[in-house]
Order: structure tokens, then C-alpha cells, then sequence
């Protein structure tokens, strides 16, 4: 096992080991203010989740950036599993880049773990002039030792899905990952699998479309993205573009764990349908919709047709079920992906969401539900916003959830998770049979932090997670 593994790298030999590395007991997550009615800069919060600990539920440590309005989003490593062999890099640092202002703050979280501190900030004028990318979304350590960002655009706002490559030493800008000129129209996320020579990405919008809120007139315009890259990860250049039928705003997606495996699945948010990509007889790549949510007919939303928008999925590390949230309907589902092709479903909540009885919106026509679902309240707190981010234990028995997704839509469709602050949650899972239940007592509560209520993002362990670590 790893942990019995003196001369061993950071990270796990294989997503099963993983599994039986133990059990989290802090999580970082990015807190945000920008469009909020607080002045204040974005923050780095760390949460105490062991239940042993007399702090349990309690932010423990708030870290400030050194700008306002930064929007800080996603966060990746230094280093990971992918760099298990190397026995001279360890896990010290987490990368906090930003969506909006495109800074990359690099936080040392080796030194002590409950008090992270800022080590280095790589400004946004490095990242233009030497990449002529911006709008920074997902960060993968590669086993190289570099650093990899994916981007939503150019410097000025405009679509473009590049690659910035940090040295994951220094954190000095290389230039990009792919050849010159070689960047994809729109980008989002990425996830990649060297035994297949392959990486994957994904596309939301041109920056200027989507930063200022939702408008439903830029779907119809062709704004809003539908196509997953192919790359050649040992060239370094785009080979296929998969045109999504019934597939917009793909946004996370996810290779399974194990790193023969030759398919995944993506998350399309407007479109409310989980895909299945996989490489196909021909050596090439092939997509199949798996699962769809149906649209909800409503009245009092800003729609006639409200999706369920899937704004985040995740896959056991033993590659056994597929979690994802559906941030308006408000309900968060297990699958059984067994049969990757026949997702089976096996547990299914409802966190809050648009459509809670007693709220603004009517449902007219629902093909799931027989009646709204209840407002929820965990420890005297009605939970404003839905489920979105979603994070595993190594184990697969908890799931962690926060509510915000990005701070212009959250004021759009959630005026409440502005005035109210976001909440994290935790769900108890059964990996027997499936199956999902509200862990009743576990509540952080964002909207009592000292300096107003804030948008907590996406969670990230110590040690690693199932959506940040890759394995060669």
C-alpha cells in the first residue's frame, strides 16, 4: 500500500489503493464574494469534516487573496498520482486559478494543512503575454512535473480553449500545452489517459457570453458550446471534434479511474444529459447519450421549460457509480455504471433547488415527480440555491455538496444564495446496494462568515481526490 511505500510519490499506486487510504478530515474550498453585496477579496476557507474534532463543521482557517473580484472557482495540485514514482514530489501546494481576472495563486498547504498560506502569484500579464490565454478553469498535474490549466478564452474575453503549462516547481509560465495556433474554439474542462495516448475536452462559452449571467438568446445565436476535443496527448494537437447531438454546455467530464479504461462520461448542463464517449472498433472516438433528465414545464421562471442543468458529475474510484447534481430541479443522483452503456439509477435527494414547494415556480407538467419537493432545512437553515459541486470520500461512503455555481448565475437564478451564503452538506452513501441519505448533522453554513455571506465552490482534500488525481 502506499502509505507503506517509504520511497513512494504523492498520491495512490491505483485508484483501488486510494480507496483504502483514509478518511478526509479537512477540506479546502474557494469562498467567494465577487457579486456578492460584500467588498472583500475571494478566500481560501478550510473546513474541519472530522466528526471527532471538537471544530467539526467550523471553518478553521480562512486564507484572503491579495485582489478583489478575483472569482476563484476550481483548484488542482502540484502534483499527484500521476506522479506516484517519483519519490522527490510531494503534495504541498494547491493552485487556486481565476475565472475572471485569470490569476493563479499558489497555496502552500504543506506546512501546516490547517493554516494554509499564499506562496507565489502568477499574475494575469504572464499568462497573456506568454500564452495569449485567460479565464482559467481546471488545473491537472501531469507526470511530466508540470502543471496543466485549461482556458475559457483569450485576454479579451473572447472563446478560445488553450492549455496554460506551469513548472511545478516554480510556477513560472512555460507557454501553452498545445502548438501554436493550436487551441480549440471554446473550452471548460479536460481530463486525460496516457495508455490511450488520448486527453478529452470540454466546452462552455466564450468568457464575454457567459460572465455577466445566462441569456437564453445566446443558445439559440450558436453561443454556447456542444463539441468535445480529442487531443493527441503525446503531439499535443486537437484530432477529433465530436459533435454533441442533444448535448450544450458540456462541462465536466470525467475518463473512468482506471487507466486502461478507453471511455467516460460527460455531464451536458443545459441539455440535462449525461454522455458516454469511448474510443471506437475504428481507433478513433464515439459518443451515445446514456442518461436524460427530463425538462420540468413551469410557470414563474424565466422559461417555460425548466432543465434539471447538470453542473457537476463525479465517478466512484472503483468505477462502480456516477454521482451528478442538477442544480435548478435541486435533486442530487446516484448511478450504478456497472454497464457503462446502461446506467442503472440507485439513489436519488433533493437539496433544495427552483422547484421546492412554497417558491416562486409552479410545476405545470413533471415526468418524474408526482408533487414539488419540500424546502430543505438541515439544523434550522433553509437551504438557499441547489445542489452543485460534489466531492467523494476515498472510501465512496460520504458525499460532500455546496450550493453555488458561479457568482452571476447564482445572482440570477438564486437571489437568495446572495443575501443567504451557500451551504456545504454531506450525504451518507450505501456502496452495497446504492443509495443516498442527508447526513442531518453536518451543516457549514457560508452565509455566517465574519465578513458577510459568501459562495463556497468546489472542495478539495489533502491528500487527493477522485476528481483530482489522474493514474498512468
Amino acid at each position: 500500500m502506499a502509505t507503506e511505500c517509504g520511497k513512494c510519490g504523492p498520491g495512490y499506486p491505483s485508484p483501488l489503493e486510494a480507496m483504502k487510504g483514509p478518511r478526509e478530515e479537512i477540506v479546502y474550498l474557494p469562498c467567494i464574494y465577487r457579486n456578492t453585496n460584500t467588498e472583500a477579496p475571494d478566500y481560501l476557507a478550510t473546513v474541519d469534516v472530522d466528526p471527532k474534532s471538537p471544530q467539526y463543521c467550523q471553518v478553521i482557517h480562512r486564507l484572503p487573496m491579495p485582489h478583489l473580484k478575483d472569482e476563484l472557482h476550481h483548484s488542482g495540485w502540484n502534483t499527484c498520482s500521476s506522479c506516484f514514482g517519483d519519490s522527490t514530489k510531494s503534495r504541498t501546494k494547491l493552485l487556486l486559478p481565476s475565472l475572471i481576472s485569470s490569476r493563479i495563486y499558489v497555496v502552500d498547504v504543506g506546512t501546516e494543512p490547517r493554516a494554509p498560506k499564499l506562496h507565489k502569484v502568477v499574475e494575469p500579464k504572464d499568462i497573456h503575454a506568454k500564452c495569449d490565454l485567460g479565464y482559467l478553469h481546471t488545473t491537472h498535474c501531469l507526470a511530466s512535473g508540470e502543471v496543466m490549466i485549461s482556458s475559457l478564452g483569450d485576454p479579451k474575453g473572447n472563446g478560445k480553449g488553450g492549455f496554460v503549462l506551469l513548472d511545478g516547481e516554480t510556477f513560472e509560465v512555460k507557454g501553452t500545452w498545445e502548438r501554436p495556433g493550436g487551441a480549440a474554439p471554446m473550452g471548460y474542462d479536460f481530463w486525460y489517459q496516457p495508455r490511450h495516448n488520448v486527453m478529452v475536452s470540454t466546452e462552455w462559452a466564450a468568457p464575454n457570453v457567459l460572465q455577466d449571467g445566462f441569456n437564453p438568446a445566446d443558445v439559440e445565436a450558436g453561443l454556447y458550446g456542444n463539441h468535445l476535443h480529442v487531443w493527441d496527448w503525446q503531439r499535443h494537437e486537437r484530432v477529433q471534434t465530436l459533435t454533441l447531438q442533444d448535448g450544450l454546455i458540456p462541462l465536466e467530464i470525467r475518463f473512468l479511474h482506471n487507466p486502461a479504461a478507453d471511455q467516460g462520461f460527460v455531464g451536458c448542463a443545459l441539455s440535462s444529459n449525461i454522455q458516454r464517449f469511448y474510443k471506437n472498433e475504428g481507433g478513433t472516438w464515439s459518443v451515445e447519450k446514456v442518461i436524460q433528465v427530463p425538462p420540468k414545464k413551469v410557470k414563474g421562471w424565466m422559461l417555460p421549460e425548466m432543465p434539471g442543468l447538470i453542473t457537476d458529475i463525479l465517478l466512484s474510484l472503483d468505477d462502480r457509480f456516477l454521482y451528478f447534481s442538477n442544480w435548478l430541479h435541486g435533486d442530487l443522483r446516484q448511478y450504478d455504471i456497472s454497464d457503462p452503456q446502461r446506467p442503472r439509477l440507485t439513489g436519488q435527494l433533493f437539496l433544495g433547488g427552483s422547484i421546492v414547494k412554497g417558491g416562486p415556480v409552479q410545476v405545470l407538467e413533471d415526468q418524474e415527480l408526482n408533487s414539488q419537493p419540500e424546502p430543505l432545512v438541515v439544523k434550522g437553515k433553509q437551504v438557499a440555491g441547489g445542489p452543485q459541486m460534489i466531492q467523494l470520500s476515498l472510501d465512496g461512503k460520504r458525499l460532500y455538496v455546496t450550493t453555488s455555481l458561479y457568482s452571476a448565475w447564482d445572482k440570477q437564478f438564486y437571489p437568495d444564495l446572495i443575501r443567504e451564503g451557500s451551504v456545504m452538506l454531506q450525504i451518507d452513501v450505501d456502496t452495497v446496494k446504492g443509495g443516498l441519505k442527508l447526513n442531518p448533522n453536518f451543516l457549514v453554513d457560508f452565509g455566517k462568515e465574519p465578513l458577510g455571506p459568501a459562495l463556497a465552490h468546489e472542495l478539495r482534500y489533502p491528500g487527493g481526490d477522485c476528481s483530482s488525481d489522474i493514474w498512468l
